[in-house]
């Protein structure tokens, strides 16, 4: 479940949000979210995940990470080879990103931009660099959809680098990030229930979150394995994701 990947490398070309450059065919990559906390408030576990992750989804201060945490999570998933992801998100200290937000387009690009900004010095700092950007929450679930702030999302990406972008298979986020030449990264959750279109349950409705450990593991396989999920109706929905993302939130998550 934790096969090595190279799906968060940056630079790169292609234009098929079915290419990632450069990954190794049937390799799954392994995300998750770190750094989610704020002062003396801290969320995940994030030494344990760096022990089983390969790519690391650093928040940048919007939705939760404060400096000395950006920091910190940086020097460490550089010191155990794990790459380093800008994980940005609207600008919701209260609602840990989780509300969705009409920003105008070049406020969100610009919103972006400075957040992949802020987390590019102490990932530089820690002699790392920051590989790709992953958005969080509310901003996640609103480019699968929203084209217009699908594209702000991408144009803030463009400012800070031609970085690659993960995010839902089919989103119209992956194909404005395939549009501009970026490497479009699609990923899968092995801890959410999807719909039968293929998007995620929201997290206000019941059986939304998977919880319950050998259930994550055989969604982790089947992901893994090209085999998709099942619905949260039971119908069978395929999933072509080069990674897999387990919520740092999710009870239990580095034993998974």
């Amino acid at each position: 479940m934790t096969e090595a990947a190279a799906a968060g490398a940056a630079g790169g070309g292609g234009t098929d949000v079915s290419v990632v450059d450069p990954v190794v065919d049937a390799v799954v990559d392994l995300n998750a979210d770190l750094g989610e906390g704020f002062g003396r408030w801290h969320l995940t576990d994030d030494d344990a995940l760096l022990e089983v992750v390969t790519s690391a989804n650093v928040a940048c201060g919007f939705h939760a990470g404060d400096p000395a945490t950006m920091r910190m999570v940086c020097e460490r998933a550089a010191a155990g080879g794990v790459r380093i992801g800008a994980q940005v998100s609207y600008r919701d200290l209260a609602g840990f990103g989780r509300r969705s937000m009409d920003v105008p387009p070049a406020e969100l690009a610009a919103e972006v931009a400075y957040q992949i900004g802020a987390l590019e010095v102490f990932a530089r700092a820690a002699g790392a660099e920051v590989a790709y950007v992953k958005p969080h929450g509310a901003l996640y679930n609103r480019a699968v959809h929203d084209a217009e702030q699908a594209a702000a999302v991408v144009e803030g990406v463009l400012i800070a680098g031609r970085l690659p972008v993960l995010g839902l298979p089919g989103s119209q986020l992956l194909a404005a990030a395939a549009a501009a030449g970026l490497p479009a990264v699609p990923e899968a959750f092995a801890d959410r229930a999807y719909t039968a279109q293929g998007t995620l349950v929201p997290r206000r409705e019941p059986g939304a979150v998977v919880g319950e450990p050998d259930a994550v593991v055989a969604r982790a396989v089947r992901i893994a394995s090209g085999e998709g999920v099942f619905a949260i109706d039971g119908r069978p929905v395929p999933v072509a994701a080069r990674s897999l993302c387990v919520h740092g939130d999710t009870p239990g998550a580095a034993r998974l």
